[in-house]
């Protein structure tokens, strides 16, 4: 479960923000909206959040600044050559952000053990790195680095709770790369949950990262997943009884390489293709369509179902921006719901979204005051992240015209100009 994510200098988030999944010492809708942990010092903690601000307001940095941290973990070791520089792109308005390293921070519950992690970095290297292990009450530092300027050197501070062949591990490790990923590289077996809750436990889709096709046609060829699928289609109430996967042979070519003569040749040869069917049925007949047939939405809500269906399963903490683009109002509340209902919601998964869709603002105990936050620019240009709870409205207020009529903040400023548009 993720517990907190914490992002500093990075692109409009200059100042350090913070999103808390922590749940508010508030008793509305406990049994739905919140999750024990089994961790005394974070008792309870939300399966969703939503993130409301105007365009331009930094919504998509912070789910970029969440998707840049994974990207660091999980290729820092593997994919970052000796010598490569990043892309991170601090805060760039004001000069004395430009020169200052980009901080990540996250905190999250695997395993009943609560893991608080974080680095700084500069485009050309890591300038600080740490991992505090909390098994008890009290924090073990399994190891600290941070980069030296005088001497122009990683110092390494080690723990004793983290074990196995550490002076080897620091030894490997590049500027450019993080200790963490390069001693899960070379088998570091106590930090290996670590690395794997980033490449595995969390899941973000943004317009960096699509929806995967393949997965759903994955799920599809297995019955008592595709049977999951078409119920949830039928809970969305869009008509669809089921969907079918359709094998075509259609003309392709190949590339053949002949071991003989070394040479390579493209030959003509009829390739599978794989193509969905969805079978409609109202109270007036039923009809076949394919994909390409099926509106916007249809095709998002199909694609997203198997990921969301995989992640409920496992326990996964799943991060989308936009998730009401081409989906009803409605079916977005049904999607959130399921991460509110623990008969379904057995493992602990969650839900953080960004949306425009200000309806779901007052749905029916569909979110508490905590699970709200606000994004909005200030004068100079810096965004800040702010919780609605934090503006203490009443039980009953009406968030929506609230939010609307700016009590709140993460609305666009409009100017009016008189005359005429030339």
């Amino acid at each position: 479960m993720l517990v907190e994510f914490c992002v500093k200098n990075f692109r409009s988030l200059r100042d350090e923000q913070v999103l808390s999944l922590v749940a508010a010492k508030d008793n509305s809708l406990s049994d739905t909206n919140t999750m024990a942990t089994g961790v005394k010092a974070v008792p309870r903690i939300l399966p969703s959040a939503v993130i409301y601000g105007a365009n331009a307001s930094g919504k998509s940095n912070l789910i970029k600044a969440l998707q840049y941290m994974r990207g660091v973990v999980v290729e820092s070791a593997t994919m970052i050559q000796p010598g490569q520089t990043y892309a991170v792109q601090p805060f760039m308005l004001d000069l004395s952000s430009e020169k200052e390293p980009t901080e990540f921070e996250i905190t999250f519950v695997l395993d009943h053990v609560r893991y608080q992690y974080g680095f700084s970095m500069t485009w050309k290297r890591i300038v600080s790195e740490y991992l505090l292990v909390y098994k008890a009450f009290k924090p073990q530092q399994w190891f600290e680095r941070h980069y030296d300027p005088g001497q122009d050197n990683d110092v390494y501070n080690f723990g004793s709770g983290l074990k196995g062949q550490k002076t080897i591990w620091e030894k490997a490790t590049r500027p450019n790369a993080l200790f963490l990923s390069m001693a899960v590289q070379l088998n570091s077996e106590d930090l290996r949950p670590v690395f794997d809750w980033f490449a595995r436990n969390l899941v973000i889709f943004n317009e960096q990262t699509k929806l995967n096709k393949q997965f759903a046609f994955q799920l599809l060829n297995d019955a008592e997943s595709k049977k999951r699928i078409c119920d949830f289609l039928k809970t969305a109430d869009i008509s669809i009884s089921d969907v079918e996967i359709v094998t075509d042979k259609v003309p392709g070519k190949k590339l053949h390489f002949d071991l003989t003569s070394g040479n390579t040749e493209v030959q003509n040869e009829e390739i599978e293709e794989n193509r969905l069917r969805f079978t409609h049925v109202t109270d007036r007949g039923q009809a076949v369509f394919d994909l390409d047939d099926e509106s916007n939405g249809t095709r998002i809500l199909v694609f997203l179902a198997a990921p969301i269906l995989d992640i409920l399963d496992k326990g996964l903490t799943l991060v989308i921006d936009e998730l009401d683009t081409s989906l009803h109002t409605l079916l977005v509340r049904e999607l959130v719901r399921l991460f509110h209902r623990p008969e379904i919601n057995k493992r602990g998964a969650q839900l953080i979204f960004t949306t425009h869709d200000t309806s779901l603002l007052d749905a029916p105990d569909l979110f508490r005051r905590d699970q709200i936050w606000l994004v909005e620019k200030d004068t100079s240009q810096a965004s800040t992240l702010v919780a609605v709870a934090e503006f203490s409205p009443r039980k009953n207020e009406a968030l929506e015209k609230g939010y609307l009529s700016g009590r709140y903040g993460g609305i666009p400023f409009l100017t009016h100009h008189s005359g005429e548009f030339e």
